[in-house]
């Protein structure tokens, strides 16, 4: 008997991570991510782990994202010494982003307790330190895809093309199920879209037992590429018309990468306005060299690009600014202006300078081409908010907002459908993840509808127990996911108002902050879920 708990990435999209636990007593790991998008979700990060991280002999890492591999230092400071498992432009990614996000660990800690000293308050740790990320970079081993080798006594695993970011892969896991049979697990990882630049097209697999598939864009369809780039190029055009700048948010890693790329696309075209480009993100740009280095991971288009004597990552107005002092000069000049800067969601980073500079500038643009989580200031402006909080300071939202999903390294509806239907001949059980609900609940409902395959979304931290070649899966407590109908949506509003209403009579305090505070459909929704959680765990009499 094989045993996975889901303890990220379940009722959300960020944090992932997976334990599994064979029939011998091995304990791996898949994932080791971050909780992101605000107070609530980030909160996770601090709770136990759910295991003995000393206890855990190989960890598969199956890319360097953040929501990914973010707690892999306080994985290693919590007593995790085994091998991470992950491919070699993954291990060098990790190598910066690992750092990065230590140091932002290390400043957000810092700011807090400048806040508690001055209250009398005690003082905090950062969840992990610099020199702790550091140390965990030691336990990285880099392996190649597409070779099946040995983990663990009974455990065999090969790493495929995933088509996300540079390096990013999908996990077959063939585990020994201790009665004399195999089961085969595969994680999706996070899969990439049809014609995704710079990085090849997702790896076809056709046999598996269980399948944890991502489900980000489960619910939608992106738009044509050719439809995203024309509106990126009228973005522009509409900032250099007003003379005032194109701000995009973007993620260092393979977003950043992406933007260049159709960047160097419109300039060879003769399509491009004259305007300096500053890559603003220390990080993006040291993640840039690491994609120019490991070329053999290009795709078709790019290599041939490579040899038409073009380097799809370089242009001629591309300037770098690595130092603080390059950035503040960039706000400091008037005129049209691309700045690409991080963070992806703008909660952080180097982006809030430039959003509290032209965000209130109606000739400016804004370009959002990532998925915003809930809670983020991105997602709240995707969503039409008049103006957001940066600095402590309300900035008006003036702007003109151009939200381009064809940007999106994930796959959407239609790209996830088409992975998932290669496995329909052996007829695995599918698991969600990945996603935000509704999400995974359409995606749920086109996977029985197309392929008649058996659907379960799992709960956060919920026990899976996996049978070889059985379609069963006993599950702590819950049901079964199928296709969401009316009736299925109709019995759970009236399952969350009873619940609700339970509550109400156990903590009074919680609900009034339901019933009295603001109405903000963020903050409802992550209360909704954290009463929903206590209502799961404390069940009223």
């Amino acid at each position: 008997m094989i045993r996975v708990i889901c303890l990220g990435a379940c009722g959300g999209v960020t944090g992932s991570n997976y334990l599994v636990e064979t029939s011998r007593g091995t304990r791996l790991l898949v994932d080791c991510g971050l909780f992101q998008g605000g107070k609530q979700a980030e909160r996770q990060n601090w709770e136990p782990w759910g295991f003995d991280p000393k206890e855990i002999g190989t960890m598969f890492l199956t890319h360097a994202h953040i929501d990914h591999c973010g707690r892999v230092p306080k994985l290693a400071a919590d007593g995790f010494s085994g091998r991470i498992l992950a491919t070699p432009p993954t291990v060098e990614l990790c190598n910066i982003l690992l750092l990065d996000s230590a140091g932002i660990q290390e400043m957000n800690a810092e700011w807090q307790n400048r806040k508690n000293r001055r209250k009398g308050g005690r003082e905090i740790q950062p969840l992990y330190t610099v020199g702790q990320a550091q140390s965990s970079l030691n336990l990285f081993s880099p392996v190649e895809r597409d070779q099946i080798q040995e983990a663990e006594p009974g455990v065999k695993y090969r790493f495929r093309n995933a088509g996300h970011i540079l390096g990013s892969s999908i996990l077959e896991l063939w585990i020994d199920d201790g009665e004399g049979s195999e089961v085969k697990i595969v994680f999706s990882g996070d899969l990439g879209k049809k014609d995704q630049l710079i990085v090849r097209e997702p790896h076809q697999v056709f046999e598996a037992d269980y399948v944890f598939c991502e489900s980000t864009y489960g619910n939608r369809l992106h738009r044509t590429f050719e439809e995203s780039k024309t509106e990126f190029l009228e973005a522009i055009l509409h900032a250099y018309e007003n003379g005032e700048k194109v701000m995009i948010p973007a993620f260092a890693v393979e977003r950043t990468q992406e933007i260049i790329y159709v960047l160097g696309e419109f300039h060879r075209a003769g399509k491009l306005p004259d305007m300096p480009i500053y890559l603003d993100s220390p990080l993006a740009i040291k993640a840039t060299e690491i994609f120019r280095k490991h070329k053999k991971y290009y795709d078709e288009d790019s290599k041939d690009i490579l040899a038409r004597g073009h380097d799809p990552l370089d242009l001629e107005n591309l300037r770098f600014t690595p130092k603080t002092e390059d950035s503040i000069a960039i706000n400091e000049k008037r005129g049209p202006a691309i700045v690409i800067a991080g963070n992806g969601m703008c909660t952080a980073g180097r982006i809030k300078h430039h959003l509290k500079h032209n965000l209130w500038r109606p000739g400016a643009s804004l370009v959002i081409v990532g998925f915003q989580a809930q809670g983020t200031t991105g997602r709240r402006i995707v969503d039409g908010a008049d103006k957001v909080k940066i600095f402590r300071e309300d900035v008006a939202v003036r702007a003109k907002v151009f939200t381009i999903g064809g940007f999106s390294a994930h796959g959407d509806q239609d790209d996830l459908l088409s992975w998932v239907g290669h496995f329909a001949e052996s007829r695995p059980r599918i698991f969600l993840v990945h996603g935000e609900t509704t999400a995974k609940q359409a995606f749920a409902g086109k996977i029985v509808d197309r392929f008649g395959l058996d659907v379960h979304v799992p709960r956060l931290k919920e026990s899976l127990l996996l049978k070889a070649r059985e379609a069963v899966v006993e599950a702590e407590g819950v049901e079964l996911v199928e296709a969401p109908t009316t009736d299925t949506m109709h019995n759970l509003v009236v399952e969350m108002e009873r619940m609700l209403r339970d509550i109400k009579r156990q903590i009074p305090k919680r609900f009034a902050e339901i019933k009295d505070g603001d109405h903000d459909l963020e903050r409802l929704q992550f209360i909704a879920e954290e009463l929903a959680e206590i209502a799961r765990e404390k069940p009223a009499p």
